[in-house]
C-alpha cells in the first residue's frame, strides 16, 4: 500500500456497487447488501480475507437498482470511493443481506473493467493522497495564496460561522468543532459535504469535483444555504438540540442505514456522558440516606458501562429517575395552631366530635414533641357519614399535601410493594407512587375502603400493608422496587372502612379504630342548611333568594324520603328539588297554584309569563310533586295489631337497620320453620328462644293452639324475618325472637312503640351485643320511643347524643324476665316466681 508517492491502495479492486448512499472520502457510511453480486463480494473476500489489503474496496454509486441484477453489467460511475470495511454483519431477516460500516479513504477512476463475476474487480487509479485524510496535522500542500487560498479561507470561515449558530454542549456540534480545528482543510469539503444535510445528487457532484478548487466551488454553496436556512429557523422559532442535529445530519449508527461521520469517535457514547453527568448530579443533590445513595452511585457505575441499546439501560434509567424524585427530606411544615385548627374543622364538618377530638390531640402532642410519629386512624362507619372529607379537612387543617389510595378491589400484593426489578414492566407500589406525587415525606395519606381489599393468588394486600401501618415498622418500609428503606414514619395514614369485620384482626390491630355512627335526625337537618342546599343551589346556579327550602321540608325529606345513616341520599334529593325548580326557570312559565311553589324564573325570561314572588318556598306539596309519594311511612303502630310480631334492631355496614319478627303456628307435628335468609348465628338464636320458652311454658302460662302446657305438642312453628332478599346474621336478635314467640303463644299484643336488641342464653341470660348507636339512631329515626338493651350495654349510652337519650327510654335487661316484663303492657308475670340457685362453694 505504500510506495515512494506516499501510501497507496491496491491498483485493483474489487467493487461495491450501491445506490443508497454515496461514500465521500473521510466519511463513514452504513450499507445494506443484498444484491448477488454485492453478496459474493462480501462473502468471498471480505470474510474469507487475511489481512488489511483484503477489507479495502471500491464504491461505486450505482443509477440502477443492483436488485434488478442480471447477467449485464450497468453503466458504472468513472468515479468512486477506496473505502475500508470495518464492520460486517449479516442477517437472514427479512431476507439475507450483509450490513457494512465503511470508512471512506481516497477517490479513484476506474480504468478497466477485469472481470464481471462473481462480483466486479476493475484495474482503478488513485487520484487523491490518502494521508490528509488519515492524519490529524496541517502537513501537506496547503494552498494559501491565489484563488484557491481564497476559496478555502472563506470555505473556513463559512464553516466557523455555522458552528457559531450552533449550540456547543450537542455532541455532534462538538465533534464538527473537533474535526474543522484537527484535519486539513483540503479535506474540509468532503468533510463537511457528509456532515450537513445534502442530497445524493449533490453529494455526487462533490464527488466528481477532482480538483480542490473544484470541490471547494461546488460545496461552499450548500454551507451558505445550510447558513441562511438557520437564520431563518432562528428567526422563527427557538433552536433546539434535536434541530441541531438535523442540520448536521448526524443518525446513530444501528437506528437504520444512514449517514454517519466517524473519526475514532462515538457519539452515542458522548449522549450517555452527559445524561449520566446530570443524572449523578441529581442524586447527590437529593440529599437521600447513605445506604440509599450507596444503591444509585453503583446503578450510576453499570449505567455508564451500559450501551443505550441493552433494554436493561431504560430499566436502570427509570429507576434512578425516581430514586432522584423521591422526598427523602423534603417536607412541609405542619400549622399548629389549635384554635384555628378547631374553627376549621367546625366549620367543614357538623357533628363528629370524637374524630374532631383525635385530631386537635394529635396537634396538641406535635406542638409539644416534634419527634411524634405519625398515628394510624382508622375510620370506621356506614357510608355517607364524611370519613373520606374528614381525612381531607385534616390534611388542609394540617397543612400538609393529601393523597388518596383506593383500596377497594385490590387483590395483589405488588400493588402496595411494588414489583421486584426483575420483571418486565415492573413499578413501584402505591405508597411509593403517592409519595413522589406530592413531592413530600410527611403528607396524610387516606387509605380508603381497607376492609374492601380482595386476595389472589398473587397475594394477600391486607399482609402487605401490615408493614406500613405499624408505627414501629413502617421508619423502614421497603418497596421491591426500590429494594432500599424509605422513612413512612411521618406519613399520618388514615384508613376508612364500612366494617371491621372484614379487616383482618393483625392488621386491625395496628390501627386505631375511631367509629363513626350514623347521623341523628337534628343532625341532618343542620348539615343540610350548613352544607348540602348551600352547595347544590351553587352547583345549580341558583341562589338563596330564588330557592328557600324550611326546616320542617328538610325533615319531612330526612323522615319520609331518605332513611339512612347518611347523607348522601339526602343531598340527591336536594338535588332533585333543585334540579326541578332549574327546568322552571328554564321555561320561564308560571306554575299552577299547587307547582307555584317548586318553581323558579330568571331574569332574563321577562318576555314570557311573569316570574313568581321570590323567594320560592318548597312545601310539603311541592315536595311530592318534584319526588313523588313518599317512600318510608310510621307503620310500627300497623305492623304491631296481631300477637306474634316483634321490634328489633339490627346492625349493618350501612348503619342501623330496624327488622321485625313475624311468627305464626298452626297444627302440624312440633316442626319449626325459618324463612328470610338466615345465617346461622340467627338460626341458633329462633333454637334457644323455642328451648327456653318450652322450658319455662309452666312459668308463663304459656300453651299450644289447644291448651297444652307443651307450645309445640301437635304445632308448627313458622318463624320469618321480613325483606327476605337481605342476609341477616349476627347475634343481636335472640331477645327480639322470645319476644316475638313469647306474644304468639301468650295471644298477648307486644307494645308498638318499642324495639329491642341482645343475644340470649339457654338459662335466660340477656348478652351484650355491638353497634348499640347505629341501632339506637335507626330506632329514633323510626320513631320507636322505649328501647330495651342488654345492661352490659349501659356504658354505650353516653355516646349518643343528649337529644335523642332525652327523647327515649332505655331499659336495661339482664335476664329475659326483665325483657318480657317490659315489652308488654302491664308486664308479663308468671304463676310462680323463679327459683334463684346460689352457690354453696
Amino acid at each position: 500500500m505504500s510506495s515512494g508517492g506516499g501510501m497507496q491502495i491496491p491498483s485493483r479492486l474489487p467493487l461495491l456497487l450501491t445506490h443508497e448512499d454515496v461514500l465521500l472520502p473521510g466519511s463513514t457510511v452504513r450499507f445494506s447488501v443484498d444484491s448477488p453480486r454485492n453478496m459474493q463480494l462480501v462473502s468471498q473476500r471480505l470474510l474469507r480475507g487475511t489481512s488489511l489489503k483484503s477489507t479495502i474496496i471500491g464504491v461505486i454509486p450505482n443509477t440502477r437498482d443492483p436488485e434488478q441484477d442480471s447477467e449485464d453489467l450497468p453503466t458504472l460511475h468513472k468515479i468512486g470511493t477506496a473505502g475500508i470495511a470495518v464492520q460486517v454483519v449479516g442477517s437472514n431477516w427479512p431476507k439475507p443481506h450483509y450490513t457494512l460500516l465503511i470508512t471512506g479513504l481516497c477517490r479513484f477512476k476506474v480504468s478497466s473493467l477485469l472481470k464481471e463475476r462473481p462480483f466486479v474487480l476493475a484495474e482503478v487509479e488513485q487520484l487523491d493522497k490518502l494521508e490528509q485524510y488519515t492524519t490529524s496535522t496541517t502537513e501537506g500542500a496547503t494552498a494559501e495564496d491565489g484563488e484557491l487560498g481564497e476559496l478555502s479561507q472563506k470555505f473556513y470561515q463559512a464553516a466557523v460561522q455555522l458552528l457559531g449558530m450552533l449550540d456547543m454542549s450537542v455532541p455532534a456540534v462538538a465533534k464538527f468543532r473537533r474535526l474543522l480545528d484537527s484535519l486539513p482543510r483540503e479535506t474540509l469539503p468532503d468533510v463537511v459535504a457528509s456532515m450537513i444535510r445534502t442530497s445524493n445528487k449533490e453529494k455526487l457532484q462533490v464527488l466528481d469535483a477532482v480538483s480542490l478548487e473544484e470541490r471547494f466551488r461546488r460545496t461552499l454553496p450548500m454551507l451558505t444555504r445550510q447558513i441562511e436556512g438557520l437564520k431563518l429557523l432562528k428567526n422563527s422559532r427557538k433552536m433546539t438540540p434535536d434541530s441541531e442535529k438535523r442540520v448536521l445530519s448526524v443518525r446513530k449508527g444501528g437506528a437504520f442505514p444512514g449517514r454517519q461521520f466517524s473519526l475514532n469517535q462515538d457519539e452515542d457514547s458522548e449522549n450517555d456522558g452527559d445524561d449520566t453527568t446530570s443524572l449523578e448530579k441529581k442524586v447527590h443533590g437529593a440529599n437521600m440516606p447513605e445506604a440509599a445513595l450507596k444503591v444509585c452511585l453503583k446503578e450510576l457505575k453499570r449505567l455508564k458501562k451500559m450501551p443505550q441499546s441493552m433494554p436493561e439501560y431504560a430499566l436502570t434509567r427509570n429507576y434512578l429517575d425516581l430514586m432522584v424524585e423521591l422526598p427523602w427530606s423534603r417536607s412541609t411544615k405542619d400549622c399548629l395552631d389549635i384554635r384555628a385548627a378547631r374553627v376549621l374543622l367546625d366549620n367543614d364538618h357538623y357533628a363528629m366530635d370524637k374524630l374532631k377530638r383525635r385530631v386537635l390531640e394529635y396537634l396538641a402532642v406535635r406542638q409539644l414533641k416534634t419527634s411524634l410519629k405519625g398515628p394510624i386512624l382508622c375510620f370506621v362507619g356506614p357510608p355517607g357519614v364524611g370519613k373520606t372529607s374528614v381525612g381531607r379537612s385534616i390534611a388542609k387543617t394540617l397543612g400538609r399535601e393529601f393523597h388518596r389510595i383506593a383500596l377497594g378491589g385490590v387483590c395483589d400484593q405488588s400493588d402496595i410493594r411494588g414489583h421486584r426489578r426483575t420483571y418486565v414492566g415492573s413499578m413501584p407500589g402505591r405508597i411509593i407512587n403517592g409519595l413522589k406525587t406530592v413531592g413530600v415525606n410527611n403528607p396524610v395519606f387516606l387509605l380508603d375502603e381497607v376492609d374492601k381489599l380482595g386476595k389472589s393468588l398473587q397475594g394477600d394486600p391486607a399482609a402487605a400493608l401490615l408493614e406500613v401501618l405499624d408505627p414501629e415498622q413502617n421508619h423502614s418500609f421497603t418497596d421491591h422496587y426500590l429494594n432500599v428503606a424509605f422513612d413512612l414514619s411521618q406519613v399520618l395514614f388514615i384508613a376508612t372502612a364500612n366494617t371491621t369485620a372484614t379487616v383482618p384482626p393483625a392488621l386491625l390491630d395496628r390501627m386505631e379504630v375511631l367509629q363513626v355512627p350514623g347521623y341523628t335526625q337534628e343532625e341532618k337537618v343542620e348539615i343540610a342548611h350548613r352544607h348540602l342546599i348551600p352547595n347544590q343551589l351553587e352547583q345549580h346556579g341558583l341562589t338563596p333568594q330564588q330557592l328557600h327550602i324550611p326546616q320542617d321540608s328538610t325533615q319531612d325529606v330526612i323522615c319520609r324520603y331518605t332513611r339512612e345513616a347518611g347523607v348522601r341520599s339526602l343531598e340527591r334529593k336536594i338535588g332533585a328539588i333543585c334540579r326541578a325548580v332549574a327546568v322552571k326557570v328554564a321555561e320561564g312559565h308560571r306554575l299552577p297554584e299547587t307547582d307555584a311553589s317548586s318553581s323558579e324564573t330568571s331574569p332574563q325570561q321577562e318576555d314570557k309569563a311573569a316570574p313568581p314572588e321570590m323567594p320560592i318556598v318548597i312545601d310539603q306539596m311541592a315536595l311530592k310533586d318534584i319526588l313523588g309519594p313518599p317512600l318510608f311511612e310510621l307503620e310500627m303502630s300497623e305492623r304491631l295489631t296481631l300477637p306474634g310480631v316483634a321490634l328489633g334492631l339490627a346492625w349493618t355496614p350501612l348503619g342501623g337497620e330496624i327488622m321485625f319478627v313475624e311468627a305464626s303456628r298452626m297444627e302440624g307435628e312440633g316442626q319449626l320453620t325459618l324463612t328470610g335468609q338466615l345465617g346461622d348465628v340467627m338460626k341458633e338464636s329462633a333454637h334457644l328462644a323455642i328451648s327456653w320458652l318450652r322450658a319455662n311454658a309452666k312459668t308463663y302460662q304459656l300453651t299450644n293452639m289447644v291448651g297444652a302446657p307443651d307450645p309445640l305438642e301437635g304445632t308448627d312453628i313458622h318463624l320469618h324475618f321480613p325483606a327476605g332478599a337481605v342476609t341477616k346474621d349476627g347475634p343481636s336478635a335472640g331477645v327480639t325472637i322470645v319476644t316475638c314467640l313469647a306474644s304468639l303463644f301468650s295471644g298477648r299484643l307486644v307494645r308498638s312503640d318499642i324495639a329491642m336488641t341482645g343475644e340470649i342464653t339457654l338459662r335466660g341470660l340477656v348478652l351484650p351485643v355491638g353497634g348499640i348507636k347505629d341501632k339506637v339512631l335507626a330506632a329514633h329515626r323510626a320513631g320507636v320511643k322505649r328501647v330495651i338493651l342488654p345492661k352490659r350495654n349501659e356504658k354505650d349510652l353516653e355516646e349518643l347524643p343528649a337529644n335523642v337519650r332525652a327523647q327515649l327510654d332505655f331499659v336495661t335487661a339482664g335476664n329475659l324476665d326483665e325483657v318480657l316484663n317490659a315489652s308488654f303492657d302491664g308486664g308479663f308475670p308468671g304463676t310462680q316466681a323463679h327459683l334463684h340457685v346460689s352457690s354453696k362453694l
